[in-house]
């Protein structure tokens, strides 16, 4: 085989073996030029720390003859790049351009000539046309992170000017040629290692990008990137893993991500799509946790729980097997609920049980009977400050007698009254954890702002502009 065909077959297999993401970020052209900004100040910072080293030498300048000669405590007092672009390149990376460019320096002169005939003085130059080209290559790290590097640059000094202040600085018009010459010289060695020390300090701030971030004791959600960043000509897109796992426990879920694409919308900075994966993720890792539970006892819906021991005394004359009975209800899903995205709706179905129990003076449990529930909730989502939190309403709900310890019973005259259980305990319970919500990736000290959130088929979509505080 050859080396091509092998690389190509390489290439085929590993796009094969790449998981499809949960989570897409999709960073427009408004948010390269927002990037862009933060980072040419930082490359202008960078620039100034420019050091011009002492320059000597001999010239012969007629009628003169030999001139030693000597440019010393060179500093820049001014650097200026009015004009700059991040130009994608599909498939490759980003190209930094920068023209226009111009650097003002101060530094001393000393010459020497006819062996005893010294002289000294000042000078400023200034370059002027400055060009920089930049080619950054993006790339995912080894933990799933983007990572930027230079893989070429090439800086020209377009012209220089130089004006001589004290003693004989007539002198030294008459061969600033040759000084330009060697100062350009010195610059362009210098600015293109400097750009490539920018591009490499970004990567410390990229190693902030939450690739595992903590939801709470149950849970975390993994946004490593499965595959490198997509690059096309008006934008850079992102695909993250989006998937919630045990927290030290990483078991995958028996369904995978589904592909989707995200619209080619542009008016914000930045675009998040969440697949229903990354939901149903959550519902199979909380479920597996036995987090989906919860108790309802006698001190949190006294009066509904009194209506249920009313009515199983009727049917069943249980006060003489249990006097002065308080009640214990478990609900619980029996399996991980299932989310669906259409568009401006999520719904979610899901299946679980509502044990009674008769808590003994001992306060031993006695069952008394479990019922079946098929329900499903609507949800309103919503972005709270960088996470994605939601609320939940009821659709409706059917119960099935599931077991009964106290003898059959038809389940219709209790269901209004479980119904309230649900409405007054169970789904504001799941709310008030529901609007905690949940991170969604992040970059350090980001804010969103100016956010929107759409419901599609199978993802929703975020659009929102950023901002850095630090």
């Amino acid at each position: 085989m050859s080396p091509c065909s092998l690389l190509a077959l390489l290439a085929v297999i590993s796009l094969t073996l790449a998981a499809s993401p949960g989570v897409k970020v999709k960073l427009t052209d408004k948010g390269i030029e927002y990037g862009k900004q933060i980072g040419m100040a930082s490359l202008q910072q960078k620039l100034k720390t420019i050091k011009v080293p002492d320059l000597s030498g001999t010239e012969k300048v007629p009628p003169i003859g030999k001139v030693k000669y000597s440019l010393t405590g060179m500093t820049i007092v001014n650097l200026g790049l009015p004009k700059s672009a991040l130009v994608l390149m599909p498939g490759t990376g980003v190209r930094l351009a920068i023209t226009n460019a111009f650097i003002n320096l101060h530094g001393n002169w000393r010459v020497r000539y006819f062996r005893f005939i010294q002289d000294h003085g000042s000078f400023d130059l200034t370059v002027n046309g400055l060009t920089i080209t930049a080619d950054i290559a993006i790339k995912s790290d080894e933990t799933g992170r983007p990572t930027v590097s230079t893989v070429n640059c090439v800086a020209n000094v377009g012209s220089a000017s130089i004006k001589f202040h004290g003693g004989a600085s007539w002198l030294y018009n008459l061969f600033k040629s040759y000084i330009d010459k060697a100062l350009r010289s010195a610059l362009q060695k210098q600015i293109c290692p400097l750009v490539a020390d920018v591009i490499t300090d970004m990567n410390p701030h990229l190693k902030t990008f939450n690739v595992l971030a903590k939801v709470d004791q149950y849970a975390e959600i993994e946004y490593s990137m499965v595959t490198s960043p997509t690059i096309s000509k008006s934008s850079i897109e992102f695909s993250l893993k989006g998937e919630f796992y045990n927290i030290g426990k990483h078991q995958e879920p028996p369904f995978s991500p589904t592909p989707f694409s995200l619209p080619p919308q542009d008016n914000n900075m930045l675009y998040i799509g969440v697949s229903s994966f990354t939901p149903n993720s959550a519902g199979f890792v909380y479920n597996n946790a036995g987090a989906l539970s919860l108790h309802v006892t006698d001190d949190m819906v006294i009066n509904i729980l009194l209506r249920i021991k009313e009515r199983l005394c009727v049917l069943f004359q249980i006060a003489k097997r249990f006097p002065g009975m308080m009640m214990k209800l478990l609900v619980k899903t029996v399996k991980e609920p299932t989310i669906s995205l259409e568009p401006n709706n999520v719904t979610v179905q899901a299946s679980g049980t509502v044990t009674a129990y008769a808590i003994q003076p001992n306060t031993t449990l006695s069952p008394l009977f479990v019922l079946n529930m098929e329900g499903s909730v609507s949800a309103q989502m919503n972005v709270t400050g960088v996470k994605l939190a939601g609320a939940i309403t009821l659709n409706k709900i059917e119960m099935t007698l599931g077991t009964s310890y106290v003898g059959q019973f038809q389940v219709q005259p209790l269901d209004n009254i479980f119904l309230m259980v649900l409405k007054v305990v169970v789904i504001p319970k799941v709310n008030a954890r529901l609007e905690k919500g949940f991170p969604l990736p992040t970059i350090g000290k980001m804010n969103l702002i100016n956010t929107q959130l759409q419901v599609l088929k199978d993802y929703m979509l975020i659009g929102t502009d950023v901002q850095f505080t630090g």
